[in-house]
């Protein structure tokens, strides 16, 4: 998988479109990512030990990674993510500045 935790992300489809965030979790699995913040839905929640009162409360859903684009570091715009060898290791690599990731 291309984008890892920590990574800064953009969404491109979707209700939150246009909102970039921060990758939280990743689920290799299924090809989805957890974002802080983003791709919210809301849950009713029985009273328990963590929520005395229970109610309504809003929680964060993964997105699929194909809804999604990497922000680069180095040149702030959405990219495609390469890769390189260097010195025996792989390194992703930004498509428009050509800087490491």
């Amino acid at each position: 998988m291309k984008i890892k935790k920590g990574d800064k992300i953009k969404i491109t489809v979707g209700k939150d479109k246009g909102k970039s965030g921060v990758v939280e979790k990743v689920y290799k699995n299924s090809n989805k990512v957890l974002v802080t913040g983003m791709n919210l839905y809301k849950r009713h929640v029985k009273k328990n030990e963590k929520m005395p009162q229970g109610g309504i409360v809003e929680i964060a859903r993964p997105i699929n990674i194909s809804k999604l684009n990497l922000v680069c570091p180095k040149c702030a715009k959405i990219t495609r993510i390469g890769f390189k060898v260097e010195k025996n290791k792989k390194v992703r690599i930004c498509k428009k500045c050509d800087s490491k990731i």
